[in-house]
């Protein structure tokens, strides 16, 4: 079925009552469609019933935990913005988080006007495409094809499933192939956030990068790290 909403929708997974209701409220004065589920348990078939734009996760949930449900929608081939919210902030779960293919991991508390500008970069980047100009819809690097309109990446022939966080991170680089692009670049064109010098978020990203498109074996690294600088995208070799 076709949907007609020009609101976008959100799935708020949080077992908080007043929080949730507050969430709710603000992303709802501000255009939001928000939905909210309290138990972790029914979060993955409330995601497959709501089809939701973006999801909102906490990660102690009753029922099943956050990261378990991230787990099972990447695995099963969701590709929808997940942002983790969480009063859970030790580095080991923010890394546990990204790798295992959210978008975002966000602190508690949090000022909801906050929340709402994450939700919001998130949400561009998911939906961003091109606009018209001398910039190729896609790139072909050896046996590595992007194709940004369709947001498909493929290594010989074969397709290669990127989160959509992940996919915007390899276009930026392949866009500026044999360029150095510093953490600081890609966050501010793909987050519109300022790089605090400790957010290790890029390098979660560019390491899952480097493991599905076989770059983590390779004998030459395509996506090389230029230590204390940034990362550059090699042209060849792919």
């Amino acid at each position: 079925m076709t949907r007609v909403e020009t609101r976008q929708r959100v799935l708020l997974v949080e077992d908080d009552a007043r929080l949730a209701d507050l969430i709710t409220e603000y992303l709802g004065k501000n255009g939001l469609e928000v939905h909210i589920e309290r138990r972790g348990d029914l979060a993955v078939e409330r995601t497959y019933e709501l089809e939701p734009d973006l999801v909102v996760l906490d990660v102690m949930l009753p029922g099943r935990d956050g990261f378990d449900i991230c787990r099972e929608l990447r695995a099963r081939g969701a590709t929808t913005p997940i942002v983790f919210l969480t009063a859970r902030d030790e580095d080991f779960d923010r890394v546990l988080g990204l790798e295992l293919g959210a978008d975002e991991f966000i602190p508690k508390p949090i000022q909801p006007r906050v929340l709402l500008a994450h939700i919001r970069a998130v949400l561009r980047r998911a939906g961003m495409r091109e606009r018209p100009g001398p910039v190729a819809d896609s790139l072909a690097f050896g046996k590595l094809e992007i194709d940004n309109a369709a947001r498909e990446v493929r290594v010989g022939g074969k397709p290669v499933e990127l989160t959509t966080s992940e996919f915007d991170v390899l276009w930026l680089l392949a866009r500026h192939a044999g360029k150095v692009l510093s953490r600081n670049d890609i966050l501010q064109q793909l987050r519109s956030l300022d790089y605090d010098g400790s957010d290790r978020s890029v390098d979660c990203r560019i390491y899952r990068l480097r493991r599905k498109l076989g770059d983590l074996a390779a004998s030459t690294e395509r996506i090389k790290t230029i230590r204390n600088v940034g990362y550059l995208f090699s042209p060849t070799n792919w």
